[in-house]
This record gives structure tokens, sequence and C-alpha cells, in this order.
């Protein structure tokens, strides 16, 4: 018996096997990737962050595309400098000879170095592998402060007119102090600071009234519709494929025709929200606060409330009608028929519905992007339309990544509390 127990248990260890290989490689991994990347100043807009570098390296491309230049521009100087300048040229050229030398220590530098200033006196364009080489610290280090003294101590030479080449020199000496590419690595860095910045608390703000008001008018009109349509009635096919249309309706295609609705001059339903007395005037809808906030809930509401009634429904139809009989017999109303018998039969119909719906809402993007992208001033911005924004448009992959991750423990949290208290029974291994 107990070797029987161990068979079925592999068993279903090993028909299990595929799903969980595909989810760690469909969802797991990528929020692991994610991390790894929020734990570095990873930015595509700039040169020396496009990549990811954990010790220091040298980009040998612009080095020997200033060094023997700035060399032999201080040599032609030091020919014609006297007195004290002389010697703060003929120190400074010193410096970084030897700066150059250390860095060429390396035998596997030393070769690309000559690979490199071979391929630039060819008129060629060297590729990342070649170019980017890394350094010892020490040495990077040392080229850095030489460099910051160097750039110093012509800036002060070339300001009092003592440099016959002043303009190039002092150019020189930038391009070659940003030829050492430091680490990116920060750490936790990104979400120390995200912690403590209100526009990422806004935000989360912002998808939690999103998430709660649209989830919870959703549930409600959603197991209104499904009690309605439960019911037999002529037609009952057609409407409950009518239903379904606004849910079928593509997001992105459902957001720009709400936008067009909501238009301040043109909208119909802006001008008939304003005629009830809802609004003040058409106009503030999308360019207010509360207006936007309240026309994303109703598009979403309006969107995805058949969602929430097509799952309800598939619960309603497993409740035994003949439930509904006996409890007519026993004189229940219809009201005590809901609450003693619907309720409590539909809780776990609800519980998914709850569960696919809030995690969707927290997670929206597309219908809040097209409609106001996030505005007016930020209004309506959520935390993934936030991540987005510093991810593409700001291009701090690094930046974005943390968000990312920041809205996948998010996510894990609400799932958490969901099963954890409210379906408990729905996990719990009953005889």
């Amino acid at each position: 018996m107990k070797n029987e127990k161990k068979s079925e248990r592999r068993l279903a260890y090993i028909l299990v096997a595929p799903s969980l290989l595909l989810i760690l490689a469909v969802a797991i991994w990528p929020v692991i990737q994610s991390f790894y990347f929020s734990l570095f100043d990873y930015r595509l807009n700039n040169p020396a962050k496009s990549s990811l570098h954990l010790d220091y390296s040298l980009n040998l491309e612009r080095y020997l595309e200033s060094y023997p230049f700035l060399m032999n521009a201080l040599k032609q100087e030091v020919a014609q400098a006297t007195g004290e300048e002389k010697e703060k040229l003929t120190s400074l050229q010193e410096r970084l000879q030897q700066v150059d030398e250390e860095i060429r220590a390396d035998e596997d530098v030393a070769k690309r170095y000559e690979q490199v200033d071979e391929i630039l006196n060819n008129f060629e364009v060297p590729s990342e592998e070649i170019k980017i080489v890394p350094i010892d610290e020490q040495a990077a280090k040392d080229l850095m402060e030489t460099m910051q003294d160097a750039k110093q101590t012509l800036k002060t030479l070339n300001e009092n007119g003592q440099l016959k080449q002043g303009d190039k020199l002092t150019g020189l000496a930038n391009g070659l102090s940003g030829a050492v590419i430091e680490p990116n690595f920060v750490g936790l860095a990104h979400y120390k600071n995200y912690f403590s910045d209100t526009r990422l608390w806004k935000a989360l703000w912002n998808t939690t009234v999103f998430t709660v008001i649209s989830v919870a008018l959703e549930l409600v009109l959603g197991l209104a519709i499904a009690l309605l349509i439960n019911k037999a009635f002529f037609g009952r096919g057609l409407v409950r494929a009518t239903i379904l249309i606004p849910w079928a309706i593509p997001t992105a295609v459902s957001a720009l025709m709400w936008k067009f609705l909501y238009d301040g001059q043109n909208g119909i339903v802006a001008k008939y929200f304003a005629d009830m007395g809802i609004i003040n005037n058409m106009s503030e809808l999308l360019t207010t606060g509360a207006g936007a906030m309240f026309a994303v809930i109703f598009s979403d509401v309006w969107k995805t409330t058949p969602y929430m009634a097509l799952l309800l429904l598939a619960g309603l139809q497993t409740i035994p009608s003949s439930l509904y009989e006996a409890a007519s017999i026993d004189g229940a109303t219809k009201w005590q028929q809901f609450v003693k018998i619907t309720l409590p039969l539909l809780k776990s119909s609800i519980l998914v519905a709850l569960l696919f719906r809030t995690l969707d809402a927290f997670r929206v993007f597309d219908l809040i992007f097209v409609l106001t992208g996030g505005g007016p001033a930020n209004s309506t911005e959520t935390i993934s339309i936030l991540a987005y924004k510093v991810m593409f448009s700001q291009t701090n992959f690094g930046g974005g990544s943390a968000l990312a991750v920041i809205v996948f423990i998010c996510v894990a949290i609400i799932s958490t509390i969901y099963i954890k208290f409210l379906g408990a029974d729905l996990i719990s291994d009953r005889k």
C-alpha cells in the first residue's frame, strides 16, 4: 500500500513536471531576469550604461581616438612652454604615459590594444566584442584620477591663455576621460529610490482605486446579468451573445471608441453626462483628474462586466434546480433562496471571477494608455503605465525592471490574500 502511494505520487510529479517547466520558462524566468536587470543602472540612451558591467572596462576605440593625439599635442605644448607651465605639462604627460603602461601591463588588454589600434589605422570600425575590454580596477581609477587632474590643469592654463592648442587639448582630455566604463551595479538602489518616490505611491493609489471600484461594480452588475440570462425566456441565446459583444471588442479599439465618446466638443456620452448633471461641462471627463478616473472606470466596467457575467453564469448552471424547488415548497422567498442557496454555492465561481478580474485590473495598461495616457497630470497613471514610461520612454531598463518586479510582488500578494482568506476551502484536502 505504501509503495503504491509512492508510485502514484511519483507519477503525479511526472505528469505535472511539463506544466511546471512551462510556467518556469514563461512566467518565473522573466521575473528573475527583470530582478537581475533591476540591480543595475541599465540605460540604453547612455553608451557607458547600455550593457551590464560588474567590473571596470575600457572603450579602446574611444581611448585610442584620444590618447595618441592628446600625447602628441602635449609634446608640442611642452616644446614651446617655459617655467611652471612646462613643468605642469611635462608632469601630466608622464602621468598619462605611466597609466597607459599600467593598462597595457595585462597581456590580454595589450593584445586587444594592438588589434583596435590597427583597425583604426585602417579607417575601420571595431566591433563591440573587440573594443570593450575589462581592465584592472586600480588602473581604471588611476586613469580617471589622472584625467580629472588633466582636465582641471588644461582648463586653468587655457583660461590664462598659456596654451597654443587649448581647445583641442581640453576636447581630447574630455574624450579620453569618457573611455573608462564604470560598473553600473547598484544593488537595491532602484527599489530604495522608488519606495521614497511620491510618483510611485500615487501610481499605486491610482491602480488600487481603479481596481477596487471597477471590480466591485463589475461583480454586482455581472452577477445581476448572470442571474437574468440564467432564466429561461424566449431569445435567451441571442441575449447572451449580445451581452458578450463589449468583451469581444479589442481593448485598444474599445478605448479609442470611448475616447471619441468622451470628447469635450463632439462626444455624445460627454454631452449626455453634462445634460444629466453628472459633470459640469463636457470637457471635464478627460481634462480633470476625477473626471478622467471616472471615464476609465466607466469604460472598463462596460467592457469587462460581460466577462464577469460569463464566469458567474457558468457557476449558476452547476446549481441543481431541485434546491430552489425544495426551498419554494418550504416557503422561502426569492431573497432567502439567493442568500441561502445561490451565494454559498456560487462562492467558488465568485472567487475565480474576482481573482481573475482583480489581477487583470491591477495590471491594466492598454485601456488607460490609449484613453488618457495616464493623464491629466498623472491622475490616471497606473503602476504598469509608469513602468512602461520609465523603461521605454526614458530607456531606463534598470528602473523599469524594478517597477516590473514591484508589479509582480503586488500581484503575488493579491493572489495570496484571495486564496488565504476567500478560497481556503478550494485548496484544502478534503476526504
